[in-house]
């Protein structure tokens, strides 16, 4: 009789269970991720990911193009931190033919770099928070990503596939009043991050809905392999400006923000503290920016000499890598790309098991991808 009991509670638990698809039409889910949810009543017990719906082929397309005709492919991965992905694609070609970069374009290539940062975060909490249901910091961020974008049109002729950056330099100096746009933006910065946080940090109904939600330990983090500030939520204080610095980012002083619980509020925390830090970088930036050329002298066409290379920057979701082998000819013979939605997206199952379906929609939005970068 009791052997009997045992069995007919397991098979009411099983009847209990629901699948249910979030996506890949959904809004909370960032792009067109499929989430094969496996419910028990509201919670969450298991969960797949079903991606590729946005697959377009840019590793096959880059190997079928020049290495220069390539780079603005590279601008549609994270269409929303294209800035990052042009200085990573152009600084891994540049370490494959041995090219040294001037100090001047390094200074400019740091600044809109790091106002890609901020323009990202700002993406990622306006998003975030209309997820979880407010909407005034959404029109607040858009309203000082506007401001960015303003100053990459102003450089670059566009505002979201900004195609920066050059194999060699930038394609042309910073035109008049840059430098002034990119002071005013700073200037107004510190208190509109307050702004958010007057709205948000302190809000009960933000803290209930994010604070203990998504809760990962460092080591296990690091062990699935989280990357960026989804990584220093958890306490680990690693990031590639420091560890591995690239263009002249150990000239600027600035600090690596870490949270202290692994939750989805530890990351909105980190994140916010980022910006901050990437306002004083880019402050430190602009006014050392030195007299000199912008450009190195690179072949109009290159053949760079057989070999591989990795090379990977701290772009605004995490790790951000290219490896490319060259063969001697003008294009290049295989090229991978390491993007760190892709690897991020890996905790989702273990961020979101025993939680309800509610807060799925929160740990999504907390770990900020984009499915451009994760299909490619």
């Amino acid at each position: 009789m009791i052997e009997d009991k045992k069995v007919e509670e397991k098979f009411v638990d099983a009847t209990e269970e629901l699948v249910l698809n979030m996506g890949p039409q959904h809004p909370s889910t960032h792009g067109v991720l499929r989430v094969i949810l496996k419910l028990h009543h509201e919670k969450v017990v298991d969960l797949d990911c079903d991606i590729g719906y946005l697959h377009r082929g840019v590793e096959k397309i880059s190997e079928n193009l020049s290495y220069k005709l390539a780079a603005p492919y590279m601008d549609r991965l994270d269409y929303i931190a294209a800035v990052s992905n042009n200085l990573a694609y152009v600084e891994t070609v540049e370490k494959l033919i041995g090219v040294e970069v001037p100090k001047k374009a390094q200074y400019i290539r740091v600044i809109l770099t790091e106002l890609n940062r901020i323009a990202s975060h700002l993406l990622w909490l306006a998003t975030h928070a209309l997820d979880i249901g407010a909407m005034t910091v959404f029109l607040y961020c858009f309203r000082e990503r506007e401001e960015i974008l303003n100053i990459f049109e102003m450089v670059t002729g566009a505002r979201l596939t900004t195609n920066a950056f050059r194999i060699g330099g930038i394609p042309a100096d910073v035109p008049e009043g840059f430098e002034k746009a990119v002071k005013d933006f700073c200037k107004i910065l510190p208190g509109r991050i307050e702004e958010y946080e007057g709205l948000l940090t302190k809000n009960r109904i933000w803290i209930a809905r994010t604070k203990n939600i998504g809760v990962i330990s460092g080591e296990d983090a690091i062990a699935i392999g989280l990357t960026g500030p989804s990584l220093r939520g958890s306490g680990v204080k690693w990031d590639l400006r420091k560890a591995h610095p690239y263009e002249c980012y150990d000239e600027f002083d600035f600090e690596i923000p870490t949270g202290k619980n692994g939750d989805t509020y530890d990351r909105y925390l980190v994140r916010l503290e980022e910006m901050r830090q990437a306002r004083k970088i880019i402050l430190q930036a602009i006014d050392g920016i030195p007299d000199g050329d912008y450009m190195a002298k690179v072949p109009k066409m290159l053949r760079p000499p057989k070999g591989e290379v990795y090379h990977s920057i701290e772009a605004p979701k995490g790790e951000l890598g290219f490896y490319i082998v060259s063969d001697g000819s003008t294009k290049p013979y295989r090229v991978r790309i390491k993007g760190p939605s892709f690897f991020n997206l890996q905790a989702l199952k273990t961020l979101c098991v025993g939680h309800y379906v509610a807060d799925v929609v929160a740990i999504i939005g907390t770990l900020d991808i984009v499915l451009g970068e994760i299909d490619r």
